[in-house]
């Protein structure tokens, strides 16, 4: 399993980055790696990602959700891969405390894990630093 953790303060309020994150047309906006969006509604969507040359899908289930403050989704991806995706949004200073955190759990088991870390390496975690930077540029823009 491979987890990320990252966290940015955003010059907006809660509600704001809240409207933004959880409406799936705009992941093109603020996620680096998105690359197409499938069937979505208010609780479940189909995604395409991009990492190391290769698209991949993702199915998205929104399995807990408390306005303007945290969601939770779970993902279904290839091979029977599985992600878990959480948003935790604090108002602090005036603004937003985005606390980000993704655990990726690759199929077949620690060979699989060991095969997902030598192929993607420190890629997620530069990505969702950058995912995190560009929607503070969106947002304070």
């Amino acid at each position: 399993m491979s987890k990320v953790t990252t966290s940015i303060d955003i010059d907006a309020p809660p509600q704001a980055v809240w409207d933004v994150v959880m409406d799936p047309r705009r992941l093109s906006e603020w996620v680096t790696i998105h690359r197409g969006l499938g069937a979505h509604g208010p609780d479940h969507m189909e995604q395409t990602l991009h990492l190391r040359g290769v698209n991949f899908h993702v199915a998205w289930d929104l399995v807990h959700a408390e306005e303007p403050h945290r969601a939770v989704w779970e993902g279904r991806g290839p091979a029977r891969s599985k992600a878990h995706t959480e948003y935790v949004l604090t108002e602090h200073d005036g603004g937003t405390r985005f606390d980000y955190t993704n655990e990726f759990k690759a199929p077949f088991g620690p060979l699989g894990a060991v095969a997902s870390r030598a192929l993607v390496g420190g890629l997620p975690d530069r990505e969702a630093h950058a995912t995190l930077a560009r929607l503070k540029r969106l947002l304070e823009a």
